[in-house]
């Protein structure tokens, strides 16, 4: 058989052919080193890039309980993708680990990042992980490390979705674990920034029954980054005693706060007329005619992270809370379980 009958040699394929391109891994490194080395305590022993983060716990504990947490963003990210919204969904991100993780009364010092993609936009994954970096700064935690993971086929194009993993650490003897809650206790409420990261399958629902796109106002609402409380209860707990904490996050208040009460015997008692919803929140109820006990059980409604204080001390906790920039509300009390909800108040146990 002569030569020009063999069939022509197939081109040899290479991990770019497939859909990975590492030379942009390399480049996403490189424009996020700086904002990443800006969130580095001096308990880091390791830098960006390596195999394994490794640091230190944080000086001047006693007996440290270490205490981790995970989470993402949810379907808020078919929102943000939809819309080039990519700069603030990373705080969302750190704020929905790191609130789980103050719940305790521990302090986040570090983070780390997962980012999954079918093929990697450098311009993108940069945007979103430079608020990943700024969600660490205001919640005094290290970014240090991640993955970034290219999965061609397995993500539909310009989608990426995103995880996080929180530590912190806290006093054993000053763990807040809810123990301390007694009938009569104040329930202090933090605002939050709107819907957080939470009931966004139920927003994209309203939207898609509305048939409507939403205008700019509309998505700076609904797109609004996660609060992150860190550290102005932390400096709260510094010489205030807090006897439980809630982040209010998937299954609102119904949900949440019920994990803080250890007393079966123990209701709280949230009154709802105390804070105004704000105007999202309303038009959400509204546009997709939503009950209140589903809004409730859904969204935190304006109230992002709830605190549980003896009577004695809120006003002190509120001060406190005041002069670190938050606007606290005393939206409740610690009740029997067997007392009845009035007109404008739910009774949760």
């Amino acid at each position: 058989m002569s030569d020009d009958t063999q069939p022509a040699q197939a081109k040899g394929l290479s991990y770019k052919d497939a859909g990975v391109d590492i030379a942009a891994g390399a480049e996403l490194i490189s424009r996020i080193s700086e904002a990443c080395k800006a969130t580095q305590r001096p308990e880091m022993l390791s830098n960006l890039g390596g195999f394994a983060a490794m640091t230190e716990i944080p000086a001047g504990y006693r007996q440290p309980v270490l205490v981790s947490g995970t989470d993402g963003v949810g379907t808020k990210l078919k929102l943000a993708i939809e819309h080039n919204r990519h700069d603030t969904v990373g705080q969302d991100l750190v704020a929905m680990c790191a609130n789980d993780v103050l719940v305790t009364g521990a302090q986040p010092f570090l983070f780390l990042d997962y980012y999954a993609t079918g093929a990697l936009d450098v311009d993108t994954a940069s945007r979103v992980i430079k608020g990943i970096a700024h969600g660490c700064s205001l919640a005094g935690c290290s970014l240090a490390g991640g993955e970034t993971a290219e999965m061609p086929g397995f993500y539909a194009s310009g989608e990426y979705d995103l995880a996080g993993f929180c530590v912190g650490v806290v006093e054993k003897s000053e763990i807040i674990s809810g123990q301390d809650v007694g009938i009569g206790d104040t329930i202090i409420g933090l605002p939050s920034s709107g819907p957080h990261s939470n009931g966004y399958s139920l927003v994209r629902k309203v939207l898609e029954r509305q048939a409507m796109v939403p205008n700019e106002d509309l998505l700076d609402d609904l797109l609004a980054p996660t609060r992150i409380y860190v550290k102005p209860v932390l400096d709260l707990l510094a010489d205030t005693s807090v006897h439980a904490m809630a982040h209010i996050t998937g299954g609102g208040f119904y949900e949440n706060v019920p994990r803080v009460l250890n007393n079966p015997q123990h209701g709280a008692l949230i009154n709802l007329d105390a804070w105004h919803w704000p105007d999202v929140f309303a038009w959400l109820q509204q546009a997709g005619n939503i009950a209140d006990r589903e809004m409730l059980t859904t969204f935190n409604c304006g109230i992002g992270f709830v605190l549980i204080v003896a009577a004695d001390d809120a006003a002190t906790a509120m001060k406190r809370l005041q002069e670190a920039g938050e606007q606290p509300l005393n939206i409740g009390t610690i009740v029997s379980a067997e007392h009845t909800a009035s007109a404008g108040q739910m009774l949760i146990r």
